[in-house]
């Protein structure tokens, strides 16, 4: 990464001369270089993505040779690395690598049609939960419409005739009251039970439970505050912190009782585990090497819990998930609900974690029938 004359960061191929211009270059896939001079850092970038985009993608499609493979490349690395977070990128090129280019990958991109697209879901229905599905279709359409807007496809494939299958449009795995029993059961002897018994009891995200500081929790007034998010990164074999997901991510979350006594505990005994390295003294879990655990550690944790507890796999968002769905089974306001989430807009509460599920629907209709029973009484 180039600097400016005053020491400030400038983007990636771009950097400033002694006489104050700014040079872009880089090396294209044959070896040769490409470089040319601007009055500001804005231009010379925008020239930087132009050119690269030109040299090393556009011009194989004029002679009809850029594949949806060459495309999705040149997508993810220029365009969506530099500006969304990690685990968007890293979710992008899962469902690209495990479910769109197996199908489209290898076509031209101007060949490809809806009905490709709709094959690519299609394939998925049987193996895959709705929520995951969406994420392809999410995928799909953001690659294909800076592909429009670059003028490497005249129109995109992606339009409104491209849907999730409606039967599993918002297939989202929860634990039912009977299942969180059970998993709790075969959960407590784990080294994670501590990280999954959290969530299941405020609803933090995993990447927000993993970057829980001490200084976070307010033990006088029982909440904790969220205020980060942290994430192993494999290409660098390093954790990465930063802000939480959103503006609406940093809250603060009223504690449980039995959340308030699983921290007070940790707390109460911290100056007794091991730590390897000072970094990660503020950290309130650690695991037996002296370090915070890996996100993927979870997840085959969590496989190992469901097969022993004998219930249908879930994921460590199927806890929130499942922390939701207890906050209104129990009759609490979405509005609250949202808030405790860190959802920016309530439409995303109710249409991605609350669930009717049967218990509550009989609960439900026999308050109605509670309630108007007397209207009915000579009736029938």
């Amino acid at each position: 990464m180039g600097k400016s004359l005053t020491g400030r960061k400038l983007a990636k191929g771009v950097c400033q001369r002694k006489d104050g211009l700014y040079t872009a270059r880089f090396t294209d896939r044959t070896g040769k270089k490409h470089e040319k001079y601007f009055h500001n850092p804005q231009e010379a970038k925008r020239w930087l993505d132009k050119e690269k985009l030109r040299v090393n993608y556009l011009d194989s499609m004029t002679t009809g040779f850029m594949t949806v493979d060459q495309w999705f490349q040149y997508w993810i690395e220029n365009i969506k690395t530099p500006t969304v977070r990690y685990n968007t990128v890293r979710n992008y090129r899962e469902r690209y690598q495990q479910n769109i280019g197996p199908v489209i990958g290898k076509m031209q991109i101007s060949d490809v049609k809806t009905a490709h697209c709709q094959q690519v879901l299609n394939r998925m229905m049987d193996s895959y939960a709705g929520s995951t599905i969406e994420r392809t279709r999410i995928t799909m359409q953001s690659m294909f419409y800076y592909a429009f807007i670059n003028e490497v496809i005249s129109r995109s494939p992606m339009n409104k005739m491209v849907r999730v299958p409606k039967e599993i449009e918002k297939n989202v795995r929860f634990l039912t009251v009977e299942e969180q029993i059970k998993f709790m059961e075969a959960a407590k002897d784990c080294s994670n039970f501590g990280q999954y018994l959290l969530i299941l009891q405020t609803g933090m995200r995993m990447g927000e439970v993993m970057g829980l500081q001490w200084q976070d929790i307010d033990f006088d007034n029982r909440q904790i505050t969220v205020n980060r998010t942290m994430e192993f990164r494999y290409g660098e074999q390093d954790f990465r912190i930063g802000p939480p997901k959103s503006k609406s991510g940093h809250r603060s979350i009223p504690m449980t009782e039995v959340a308030y006594n699983l921290l007070k505990q940790r707390y109460d005994n911290r100056e007794f585990r091991y730590v390897k390295e000072k970094r990660w003294e503020a950290f309130v879990f650690l695991n037996r090497k002296g370090r915070p655990t890996k996100n993927t550690a979870y997840d085959t944790t969590l496989e190992k819990i469901c097969k022993k507890a004998k219930i249908k796999k879930i994921s460590m968002h199927s806890l929130r998930h499942t922390y939701a769905t207890r906050c209104i089974e129990a009759g609490m306001r979405p509005k609250t609900l949202q808030e405790i989430l860190g959802h920016a807009h309530i439409s995303t509460t109710m249409d991605l974690y609350v669930h009717n599920t049967e218990e509550e629907k009989k609960k439900e209709h026999q308050k109605f029938e509670a309630a108007f029973q007397e209207c009915f009484k000579d009736i029938v």
